[in-house]
C-alpha cells in the first residue's frame, strides 16, 4: 500500500535530478577544472564576463557540478587569484652562461620575460584584470598583496643568482633592487599589451639592464 509519505520520498526536484547524473569527479579535480575554465573565460572575455553560467560552460559541467565545488563565483574568482600566484614562475630568470656580464644576464632574462609575455597575452592580460578585480574589493586586497609579494620574492631569487652567477654584489639591497625590476617588467608587460612595439620594449629591457647593473659593484 502507497502512502502520502511514500510518494513524498519518491519525489524529486529538477535539482535532485540534475545532480543525480552529475560525473563522480573528485572535489579536487572539479574545483581545479573550474578554476582552468575560469581563467580561460577571463583571459578571453574579461572578469565581468566570468559569469557562473559562462564559467561552467566553459569547463562543460552543469551547474549543479559548480555548487559542489564552490558555493558562490566570488569563491571561485578567490581562489583564481590565489591560484594565478601560485603558478606563477619566475619571471625574469638568469641563465648561467659563463663569461656574460652582469647587465648582459640582467637583460636576457627580462627579454626571456617579454618573449614569455608575447607567447600568451591573452594571460597576462588577465592576471593584470585580476589584480585589479582584488584592489577594488577591500576584503580581497590581501590577494593582490600576496601576487605582488610573490612577484618580488621571484625577482630577488633572480638577482641574486645573477650576482653569484657574475661575481658581482648589490651595492642597494637587493629587495630594493627587486622591486625596480618588478615596477620595470609591470611597465613593459602594460605598454607591450597597449602599442604590441617589440622594438619599444627591448629598448626598455636594455634600459632596465643598465638601471639595475649601476646598483651593483662590478667585480
Amino acid at each position: 500500500m502507497t502512502t502520502p509519505y511514500d510518494a513524498v520520498r519518491r519525489r524529486t526536484t529538477p535539482i535532485d535530478a540534475e545532480r543525480s547524473t552529475v560525473p563522480r569527479i573528485p572535489a579536487a579535480e572539479r574545483r581545479a577544472a573550474l578554476v582552468d575554465a575560469a581563467l580561460r573565460v577571463v583571459s578571453r572575455e574579461g572578469i565581468a564576463a566570468a559569469t557562473t553560467r559562462a564559467i561552467v560552460a566553459e569547463a562543460g559541467m552543469s551547474l549543479a557540478s559548480f555548487h559542489y565545488a564552490f558555493a558562490s563565483r566570488d569563491e571561485l574568482v578567490d581562489e583564481l587569484i590565489a591560484t594565478v600566484v601560485a603558478r606563477e614562475q619566475q619571471a625574469v630568470v638568469p641563465t648561467p652562461e659563463p663569461g656574460r656580464s652582469l647587465r648582459e644576464l640582467l637583460e636576457s632574462g627580462i627579454i626571456a620575460y617579454f618573449e614569455h609575455l608575447k607567447s600568451d597575452p591573452d594571460h597576462e592580460q588577465a592576471m593584470l584584470e585580476l589584480t585589479q578585480y582584488a584592489l577594488r574589493s577591500p576584503e580581497r586586497h590581501p590577494l593582490a598583496a600576496a601576487q605582488y609579494a610573490r612577484y618580488a620574492e621571484l625577482a630577488r631569487n633572480s638577482l641574486e643568482l645573477a650576482a653569484e652567477l657574475t661575481g658581482a654584489r648589490w651595492r642597494t639591497p637587493v629587495a630594493e633592487v627587486a622591486r625596480v625590476l618588478v615596477a620595470f617588467t609591470d611597465g613593459l608587460t602594460i605598454t607591450w599589451l597597449v602599442d604590441r612595439d617589440d622594438a619599444g620594449a627591448l629598448a626598455v629591457a636594455r634600459a632596465a639592464a643598465d638601471a639595475l647593473s649601476r646598483m651593483a659593484d662590478l667585480p
